[in-house]
């Protein structure tokens, strides 16, 4: 790839220079994935009890460390298996744009993982060791997520994997730091933050289906085709608005959650995006709408949550 073109496309992608090279490899628009379940998790816990703001702050950081860990770990696996070029979008381009010297992405990696073990001492020591059992095969799929011998984003369980580590587990260990137990509830309600969790890895998918079928990969968008594709998204954020509207009927969720809904608009704007597009620089909108959809519902069902607590309409 020229020179030229290398500029081009970083216009197009409205990617600079400086700092900016390493906020992209972080992925920002990945780490609300991070924060939703932590705020989740703890203001279910706080409908019970105070919170302890410490134990908060700490286990909002190990998530976001994590994530940021894992999309590291996607950038350099990537790169390395020639998955990644300087065509590719929807990736950090530290590597292959910005000639980020390899070692150093794997570093940092390591890095912020072992950082996120230090907050984990922390919240252990103020909780359950238990915690750090959970915590390390967290830790680990993060790391199979691209790396190892069969990386889970490769084949049809990457969805299901991030959401459900990143969602329900997450979810579950907030709440649990904070009240010492775990109850049936807190796993319902975590259900449709894992959905959205795990739509944000499909909508990945769906614009990378060419090339990571060309590579070898069996995603579900790969499986399901372009077309499938969309509808299977479609059904996965029906599922989860229903799943939201049936827990304020049974009184799970407060009434303030219907506020939750205003987050359909996101998820309508990205199915609309994907539909007619081939080129995975025209889904990017679509994508990024995706994760604003969980963004959105995640920061609306913690604040329902938290506007009960304070202001409970029965």
């Amino acid at each position: 790839m020229s020179s030229v073109q290398n500029q081009n496309l970083k216009a197009s992608l409205n990617e600079r220079e400086g700092f900016q090279v390493w906020w992209r490899l972080l992925r920002p628009h990945t780490l609300t994935a991070a924060f939703v379940p932590v705020f989740v998790g703890t203001m279910l816990a706080a409908m019970e009890q105070s919170i302890n703001f410490w134990l908060f702050a700490a286990m909002l950081l190990a998530s976001i460390l994590i994530q940021a860990a894992t999309n590291m770990f996607n950038e350099y696996y990537d790169y390395k298996r020639g998955l990644d070029n300087e065509n590719s979008v929807g990736i950090g381009g530290t590597i292959v744009r910005d000639g980020i010297n390899p070692k150093t992405v794997l570093s940092l990696a390591y890095l912020f993982f072992i950082l996120a073990g230090l907050l984990g001492v922390y919240i252990c020591a103020s909780s359950s060791w238990w915690i750090a059992v959970i915590g390390l095969i967290s830790m680990l799929f993060g790391y199979l997520y691209t790396g190892g011998p069969l990386p889970i984003a490769y084949t049809p369980f990457g969805e299901i994997t991030a959401g459900f580590f990143m969602g329900t587990i997450i979810i579950g260990i907030s709440y649990f730091i904070q009240t010492l137990s775990i109850t049936a509830e807190v796993i319902i309600v975590s259900v449709p933050v894992a959905i959205f969790v795990g739509t944000i890895l499909l909508a990945n998918n769906i614009r990378d289906r060419v090339g990571d079928a060309e590579n070898g990969r069996k995603t579900l968008a790969i499986l399901f085709g372009h077309k499938g594709s969309i509808v299977f998204i479609g059904s996965l954020f029906l599922v989860a608005f229903i799943w939201t509207g049936v827990l304020i009927i049974l009184g799970t969720l407060p009434l303030w959650s219907s506020i939750t809904f205003f987050s359909v608009i996101k998820a309508t704007k990205a199915i609309q995006g994907f539909i007619g597009k081939t080129q995975p620089l025209e889904m990017m909108p679509a994508m990024k709408a995706t994760a604003q959809t969980n963004t959105i519902y995640g920061f609306l069902l913690g604040l329902s949550l938290l506007l009960h607590l304070n202001f409970p309409l029965s």
